[in-house]
């Protein structure tokens, strides 16, 4: 059996580090991304909370594309939100330009009390095509 592979956007590497994490694992057609925030590229937070959902899905976006597939190859979504009753709807939004038409993904959403300096991240199970 062949081993997993690590799989990391180019320029996006100060959380990783700081962190030690992956951005990703590729195991046979699955690739499993790590939790992806609104982070600018040196690992701080965008402040503004619609723009950081939009770079985090941009983030998602890069990971996806350095393990070989898309937006659409997405199977699995979670998401996890530090004020779930009032982002919902920007989240919600931001959803709705990503993932325009059926099929969509399933999705789970998580309220969580801390995310590092962060309000909303997104991880996926995505099938290399």
């Amino acid at each position: 059996m062949k081993s997993p592979e690590t799989i990391f956007p180019a320029g996006r590497h100060e959380l990783y580090t700081a962190h030690k994490y992956s951005a990703a694992i590729r195991s046979g057609d699955l690739l499993f991304v790590s939790g992806q925030v609104g982070s600018r590229g040196d690992g701080a937070p965008e402040p503004e909370f619609e723009a950081q959902v939009r770079l985090a899905f941009e983030n998602l976006k890069a990971t996806l594309e350095a393990g070989g597939c898309g937006l659409g190859d997405i199977v699995d979504v979670t998401t996890f939100h530090t004020d779930p009753q009032s982002q919902f709807d920007t989240v919600l939004a931001v959803k709705d330009e990503i993932f325009p038409t059926a099929p969509y993904p399933n999705w789970t959403a998580v309220g969580v009390n801390w995310l590092a300096g962060f309000d909303f991240e997104i991880k996926v199970i995505a099938r290399i095509p």
